[in-house]
């Protein structure tokens, strides 16, 4: 569901994929050949919210905004896991946001940087580049491994091809 609201309008780029049952409210943009799962909310409703290209936003994230100053600004070849909330943040190019994390107000997760699933990037909390944060509140593990990056290196081309897969033959059996 695609709402306009105050006068917003979400611009989504044709390559990019919105699966059924999700919602993009107001001003939100959507970069190529990004993809927003079943089940996520993107609420640009009192500031606006930024996704680059080839980022994933997971089935039931919940994006979202600062009213009074922060946007949410998502980088190029994100992932965000499954029921991730990311509130009013900065999620920079490559990083990696784990199944159930929370992002809050005015934090930074850095190029390449990785929040572990559950773990809560506390508010105005800014990470390194391509560094392991776990744990909540989430604190600094480690840098990241060669292993480490070679482990998430095939997330993002992954989801970009499983989201053209459920463009073109996921259909809806409910419906007359």
């Amino acid at each position: 569901m695609i709402i306009a609201f105050e006068g917003k309008t979400p611009i989504i780029h044709p390559s990019a994929w919105i699966a059924p049952g999700a919602v993009i409210i107001g001003d939100v943009e959507i970069g190529p050949d990004s993809s927003v799962w079943y089940g996520c909310v993107l609420r640009g409703d009192t500031n606006r919210i930024r996704i680059g290209a080839r980022t994933n936003i997971q089935d039931g994230t919940i994006v979202h905004v600062n009213h009074v100053c922060y946007p949410t600004l998502i980088g190029d070849d994100v992932t965000i896991g499954h029921a991730a909330i990311v509130h009013a943040c900065e999620l920079h190019d490559g990083s990696f946001v784990g199944m159930g994390a929370t992002v809050m107000d005015g934090a930074v997760l850095g190029r390449g940087s990785v929040l572990g699933a559950r773990a809560m990037l506390t508010p105005g909390k800014v990470t390194g580049e391509e560094e392991l944060w776990i744990g909540s509140p989430a604190k600094l593990q480690r840098c990241l491994s060669e292993q480490d990056k070679a482990m998430f290196a095939d997330t993002v081309p992954h989801y970009l091809d499983l989201s053209r897969r459920h463009a073109r033959t996921a259909k809806r059996l409910d419906e007359e």
